[in-house]
């Protein structure tokens, strides 16, 4: 299966480093224009340069609709409609699992807003264009947290990522009519930035042996096994596929 886009234009959110470095440099290899998206300029910036020409840095906080509406604007008026988009940007914000009376409105909020406000307010800038293009793939990264409990213990971040897969089956009998489709990839725990390198080592030994048994393949895996996921739910080979969550965890 050969798989690439050529003429393609990609826009990808939480660029700056781990799956979302890892799909915008997939999509840039195999031809597309890659829009890569994140708060943190210095990473997305390292992203484009690692792409080469074909990847543009965006900075965007996708939590604010306002900004994400003039993102998708500005695209568009370069003469581009997002044919792909990749909803990544996500993460707990710096937050640590604690009980649920400590856990402030603001606190709540926050995670909300990058998981699950993010994903609905770039599907809803892009919308319009897949649809007069009668074309569109949209797809959702959120977690295994999504599908049954967070190994943080952040409750907002288990409720906002079960939210997005809420969101993406909706989305798909919304925009099927117009030739969109609109998929999840539910990763595993991989060590793939910052927050996760600090998971990891919170676990200590015993933690850590516990978690990879748990694993039928008995190994962690990499960005890029995210990565290739989202590109098959992009291709043209996937183009009867919509409303799908695919599990990428090496096997629970």
């Amino acid at each position: 299966m050969n798989i690439v886009f050529p003429g393609r234009t990609v826009v990808v959110t939480g660029a700056a480093h781990g799956f979302g470095r890892a799909i915008a440099l997939a999509f840039a290899a195999r031809g597309a224009r890659v829009y890569a998206c994140d708060i943190n300029e210095n990473g997305i910036a390292e992203t484009a340069a690692l792409a080469g020409q074909d990847c543009e840095a965006v900075v965007l906080d996708v939590g604010d609709r306002d900004a994400v509406q003039g993102a998708i604007a500005q695209i568009e008026e370069s003469g581009r409609t997002v044919d792909i988009l990749v909803n990544n940007a996500g993460g707990v914000r710096g937050q640590v699992g604690r009980p649920i009376e400590e856990i402030s409105a603001a606190d709540w909020q926050a995670i909300f807003d990058v998981n699950l406000s993010g994903a609905f307010f770039m599907s809803q800038a892009v919308a319009p264009g897949m649809k007069r293009q009668r074309f569109g793939r949209i797809v959702n990264i959120s977690s295994g947290a999504g599908l049954g409990v967070s190994l943080t213990g952040i409750q907002a971040y288990a409720s906002a990522k079960a939210g997005q897969i809420g969101l993406t089956r909706q989305l798909a009998h919304e925009l099927g009519p117009w030739n969109i489709t609109v998929n999840n990839v539910a990763p595993g725990f991989v060590r793939s930035n910052p927050t996760t390198e600090r998971q990891w080592e919170a676990m200590g030994p015993e933690g850590q042996a516990r978690l990879i048994n748990n694993i039928a393949l008995k190994r962690l895996g990499s960005s890029e096994d995210i990565a290739h996921a989202v590109l098959f739910f992009a291709s043209e080979q996937a183009g009867w596929i919509t409303g799908q969550v695919l599990s990428v965890d090496g096997g629970k």
